[in-house]
């Protein structure tokens, strides 16, 4: 008798959704080694809830444990071997990571292996160049749903054309479906799962309710209005971590945290009560506008819910510059408002950028010398816990970078490419007397001076004084919270000048000054004969030194 036939078993099938490696060492590289990106969790989540599929997750910035290549980086031939991937799934979220999304989907696509690829970076200028670069689809938009329907076609069980949001090359064309419609019952999608992040280690948790942004900033690939999850949502998020990985450090990466005042108050509440039946605290870093600082009662509340810090986007001190990016404030109201937060208890993350090119109708001059000034004068008084200046970087898609494209100023990607799009690196002719090689050095200089290594010497200073700090007040508990602040602020100054220092000398054993510099002659091929003091004819001096 022959043995009886057994029905064959579905196949399960793999997609592996990648995080690319930042290009080289930044002022970001610190942090990314013990967190990672919301939206590829939220994604991979999203296909592991659909039967007859597993989902992975490889952030190449928090990587410890898995095979590597000779650059230390992830050894995708040898992922590939260990558990094959049916699909691979690629976060466009940073520009800055592009060259090396490139580099691997090449890699994937010469396996025959499908490619998808979404995030911020791909808009309507840059979808061909990724579709010739080893990216078989583009998901344009919101991707939870999107990709559960561009699988269906991948197997065979629906055509490309009926799922939308998405395009690729045909007869060396784009196509490109009609645009999905936005997401607006979060509370439907997967609470995501962070277990799927193979082979990192994980201490910061990033969280969120909010998508879209109503404040319309020039520079900003985030548009739209506002829409929410429920807080009770998010705090099944904050549980669900707690509960499963025991995590107690979180990001809210909500553009802006208070957008929904009354869901805020309720989330707020909710924490506070859970970390009090849980027996536990969390220490939470929220973005926030500066004038969310005046609602005493949010304040009060956000406090008591764990957020520890604010993160705030000043983006400048000088009013020229805030009128230039379509900020809503005012530099003599922001030194105030932000002693508010701090009276409050909250410890203060400025974000800024350096050098913001005025817009057409409003021209004002200012040299590197005195732009850095203002900037100097108002860390200093404002008291900040930590900084981080950046240069302005023209993303594709945003409003400043049409209107730099427009008047000519923007480098060739083909000298100044994407990998220098994170921040640190002039990509524009900046508006006179500024030259680009003056905007670097100032943000350099004006985070070299924060964070200076003599922090070193005071963190033995802090501990000498814990006795002193917490006892000279009758409260002891207010005591012990001001020897900690002062004790982190000291432990962030001393690793923020590790940071800068690393990071200059990167700079200096790179090519970057040498394409500059060819960029720069390429603009005024394109532009004709000028005068300007970016034009290379200036002297190379230093006019940040100040």
């Amino acid at each position: 008798m022959h043995p009886p036939t057994q029905a064959a078993r579905p196949v399960r099938k793999t997609l592996r959704v990648i995080i690319p490696a930042y290009p080289a060492f930044n002022v970001y590289s610190s942090i990314a080694k013990v967190t990672s990106a919301l939206g590829p969790v939220s994604v991979a989540t999203a296909v592991n809830d659909i039967p007859g599929w597993d989902t992975e997750v490889i952030d190449e910035n928090n990587y410890r444990r898995g095979p590597k290549d000779s650059n230390g980086r992830p050894n995708h031939a040898a992922l590939q071997q260990i558990r094959p991937a049916d699909v691979v799934g690629f976060y466009g979220g940073l520009t800055s990571t592009i060259p090396r999304l490139f580099e691997v989907a090449a890699f994937y696509k010469g396996l025959g292996v499908p490619t998808v690829a979404g995030g911020q970076h791909f808009v309507e200028e840059t979808i061909e160049e990724a579709l010739d670069h080893g990216i078989d689809f583009i998901v344009i938009g919101e991707g939870e749903k999107a990709i559960g329907e561009l699988l269906q076609h991948i197997e065979g069980r629906k055509d490309r054309a009926d799922v939308r949001g998405i395009a690729w090359l045909e007869n060396g064309k784009v196509v490109r479906t009609p645009d999905a419609e936005p997401l607006t019952d979060f509370d439907e999608l997967p609470i995501p799962d962070f277990s799927l992040v193979r082979y990192a280690r994980i201490r910061l948790y990033p969280v969120g309710r909010v998508r879209g942004c109503g404040m319309n900033c020039e520079f900003c690939t985030v548009k739209g209005q506002p829409r929410y999850a429920s807080p009770e949502r998010l705090m099944q998020q904050f549980a669900s971590l707690f509960e499963k990985r025991e995590a107690r450090r979180f990001f809210i990466v909500d553009d802006l945290f208070g957008q929904d005042r009354e869901g805020t108050l309720r989330l707020c509440r909710l924490l506070r009560d859970y970390q009090k039946q849980a027996r536990t605290r969390f220490t939470i870093t929220v973005q926030i506008r500066l004038d969310k600082a005046k609602d005493a009662e949010l304040l009060q509340a956000m406090h008591d819910a764990g957020i520890r810090m604010v993160a705030i986007g000043f983006e400048s001190p000088i009013a020229e510059e805030l009128k230039a990016m379509n900020k809503r404030l005012n530099p003599t109201e922001m030194i105030a408002m932000t002693r508010l937060y701090r009276g409050a208890g909250f410890s203060v993350h400025g974000m800024f950028i350096f050098g913001y090119p005025a817009q057409p109708e409003q021209p004002f001059r200012m040299n590197a010398r005195e732009r850095a000034r203002h900037f100097r004068r108002f860390i200093k008084k404002s008291r900040l816990d930590t900084v981080q200046v950046l240069l302005p970087v023209p993303l594709p898609g945003t409003e400043l970078t049409r209107r730099l494209r427009e008047e000519g100023r923007i480098y060739s990607t083909d000298h100044v490419g994407w990998e220098y799009y994170d921040g640190n690196f002039p990509l524009f002719k900046p508006d006179e007397p500024l030259t680009a090689e003056e905007m670097q050095a100032s943000i350099r200089q004006i985070m070299g001076r924060f964070y200076r290594r003599r922090q070193m010497f005071s963190v033995g200073i802090h501990i000498l004084s814990f006795p002193v700090i917490v006892f000279w007040f009758l409260n002891i508990k207010a005591g012990w919270r001001r020897w900690l602040r002062r004790w982190w602020k000291t432990v962030f100054g001393f690793g923020g000048s590790r940071i800068i220092r690393k990071w200059t000398s990167d700079l200096k054993k790179g090519t970057f000054p040498q394409k500059l510099t060819e960029a720069k002659k390429n603009l005024r091929s394109r532009r004709g004969p000028t005068t300007s003091a970016d034009d290379g004819s200036a002297p190379r001096r230093d006019h940040a030194a100040g």
